[in-house]
């Protein structure tokens, strides 16, 4: 993706199911936990490189002995930072205290980060916040060991208001208005309650308080807790937690907005939020690691039991298909495959737009995720000019010489590394027009590769603001000199904000919605705007699920190629001197390639939760209104 996005996160699970003594005789080492963690996070760091949070939880932990252990970072390379510390708090101790080196006991009483319940998380900053108190996993503390909860979690609640509201109304007082405290703290209360309730049932039994504690973590009903907690969420999210006695959970929202996979044997129960992050760690087989389905948990109970229950019931699932496009690691099989298919898909209008010209015609891609649509789109190109040598042959098969015949068979597809990028642009200096320069310069160009007379076809695997194509790649394609330019996005246009994981709250970047305003204004129906504008007013005051999307008025009046003609138009300057054509996924190709992650509410607006019609209302009130705010 040539625009810089904050979006996903990633969290990684890790429950030993065996004594760690297995682990040492077995792997060699009672660190085993740990060194996975961290192939898991690493695994991940895709999905978020603004910060990194690891805690662990020690079983059967005497009083007074410290059980719990979390390190968060927000350093340059966070998840290097993490185990970097880690290990060093390790090795300090071992070497001050050599009788720990080989002594399993001694080790999971003395040293930190040593246990059997793990849970990791990788984060991209949202909203803009990238302090360390914003990065997962969060802590909430409590002397009763049950009552301490740990939270961490790949999501977005679109109703944080209302959940806030929620919170208060309990009798409590949140620190602060986020998502993450809110959701932590809905858990803590009914986590709370459920202890109290057992406790208060033991008492009536003749336990104490010292007796009552193991059978509190035994009969704790954690889906219970969850039932009650999410009764309200409304957003996309695969949400990881660990109690302080050792149960453990992570819970996906009920469309499957958000992903998680998990594994298990004899050993192990993992979770993850990328399949292959799970295969690769653990050397396992694609189909020994399991989609969690919507609106179910994984739930490790302390005694190693493990279950999938039902926490909400499952909505119309939609997965969302930017995770197939680009969020994801494209070495999981099918991502791969849904990936090449995307280019693939493409190539009857890339054909058309080139006239057919193979010959004069150079492929590329910009990198790095569009690499693979890139072999998809360059497969399908291939199938066309093995029909156009086989149409030749058989049009001259009577007058056909060797000569021509070697002639005909030797035109080869032309594909090229034509886009180099350079730098990750890091946004530390604010000023637009030095911002703007070094946006010019994040990717080179390679040169002698394009002739006057071709066309460059380059594809990318999304196209949101348009901001690098305009300032940087369109104008260095422009220094080969080809005929035509022609720009390939793998996702189909991206017309309405997202609010479950992308940082993407403001219509008026979106290059789409721009393109469309530009056609109103061409086509004298501007009044539209303020239709829709009023029609979004009046539903302020309504419920989440009385409102509707107006926004797609905006849209209403023009076919997807006229909008894809006036973002080429709106992507070019006037010294640009190739013709430019930018050409998009459709909707109904994306569900052909990525048939079972049909969350398509980016292109379509159909949001698969009630509050994400809200948002988009607002976005639109605040773009009306010049109000920067965002939407939620």
């Amino acid at each position: 993706m040539s625009d810089a996005l904050k979006h996903e996160c990633g969290i990684a699970q890790i429950r030993l199911l065996k004594p760690l003594e297995y682990y040492k005789e077995k792997y060699g080492t009672a660190f085993y936990g740990i060194n996975k963690m961290y192939l898991m996070m690493e695994k991940q760091h895709n999905r978020g490189q603004d910060g990194a949070g690891f805690a662990n939880i020690k079983l059967n932990t005497a009083p007074g002995d410290r059980y719990i252990s979390r390190i968060r970072s927000n350093a340059a390379q966070p998840i290097q930072d993490i185990f970097e510390q880690i290990n060093g708090r390790i090795n300090d101790e071992i070497k001050a205290n050599p009788e720990y080196a080989d002594n399993v006991d001694l080790q999971k009483k003395n040293l930190p980060y040593v246990g059997e319940v793990y849970l990791g998380h990788v984060r991209y900053g949202t909203f803009g916040k990238n302090s360390i108190e914003s990065v997962h996993p969060f802590l909430r503390q409590n002397n009763w060991m049950h009552r301490n909860l740990i939270v961490a979690g790949n999501f977005n609640m679109t109703n944080v208001n209302q959940l806030f509201n929620n919170l208060v109304e309990l009798g409590q007082h949140p620190k602060e208005k986020a998502d993450t405290v809110t959701v932590m703290e809905k858990i803590g209360h009914f986590l709370d309650s459920e202890v109290e309730k057992l406790y208060k049932k033991l008492k009536k039994q003749g336990f104490s308080k010292v007796t009552a504690s193991p059978l509190i973590a035994e009969k704790l009903n954690v889906a219970k807790i969850l039932r009650k907690s999410s009764k309200n969420w409304d957003g996309g999210y695969a949400m990881a937690g660990m109690l302080g006695h050792g149960d453990s959970f992570v819970l996906r929202d009920p469309a499957g907005i958000r992903p998680a996979y998990y594994y298990k044997d004899d050993e192990v129960v993992v979770v993850a939020s990328e399949r292959p992050v799970i295969q690769t760690a653990f050397n396992v087989d694609f189909n020994d690691v399991h989609e969690l389905p919507p609106g179910h948990a994984i739930i490790t109970k302390k005694s190693g039991e493990v279950n999938i229950k039902e926490i909400l019931e499952p909505l119309e699932r939609k997965a969302c298909s930017f995770e197939r496009i680009y969020f994801s690691r494209g070495s999981d099989a099918e991502i791969y495959k849904e990936r090449k298919m995307l280019g693939r898909l493409l190539m009857p209008e890339v054909l058309k737009s080139i006239n057919h010209d193979t010959i004069n015609t150079v492929f590329s891609f910009i990198p790095n995720t569009a690499e693979t649509s890139f072999y998809g789109m360059v497969e399908a190109a291939q199938d066309e000019l093995n029909k156009q040598k086989n149409d030749a042959i058989l049009a001259e098969k009577d007058t056909l010489t060797d000569a021509r015949l070697q002639e005909i068979l030797a035109h080869r597809l032309r594909t090229e590394k034509i886009a180099i990028k350079d730098v990750k642009l890091r946004t530390f200096i604010t000023e637009d027009s030095s911002r703007d320069d070094l946006v010019a310069h994040v990717y080179d160009v390679t040169y002698g590769v394009v002739k006057p007379e071709d066309s460059l076809v380059i594809i990318d695997d999304s196209i949101v603001r348009g901001t690098t194509l305009k300032k940087s790649i369109i104008k260095m394609m422009d220094r080969l000199n080809p005929r035509q330019i022609v720009v390939v996005s793998s996702a189909p246009q991206i017309r309405y904000p997202d609010c479950y994981g992308i940082d993407m709250a403001r219509l008026e970047g979106l290059v789409a919605f721009r393109a469309a305003l530009e056609l109103l204004k061409d086509n004298n129906q501007y009044d539209i705007v303020e239709k829709v504008y009023e029609k979004c007013k009046l539903q302020v005051d309504l419920a989440d699920e009385e409102v509707k999307n107006f926004v797609k008025e905006i849209y209403e009046p023009f076919t997807d190629e006229q909008i894809s003609d006036k973002i080429s138009e709106l992507l070019c300057d006037t010294d640009v001197k190739a013709d430019v054509k930018v050409i998009y996924q459709t909707v109904d190709n994306l569900h052909k390639a990525c048939p079972k992650n049909l969350g398509d509410w980016y292109f379509t607006g159909n949001y698969p939760t009630n509050g994400g019609n809200r948002v988009v209302n607002r976005a639109f009130i605040n773009f009306y209104e010049g109000n920067e705010g965002r939407a939620y």
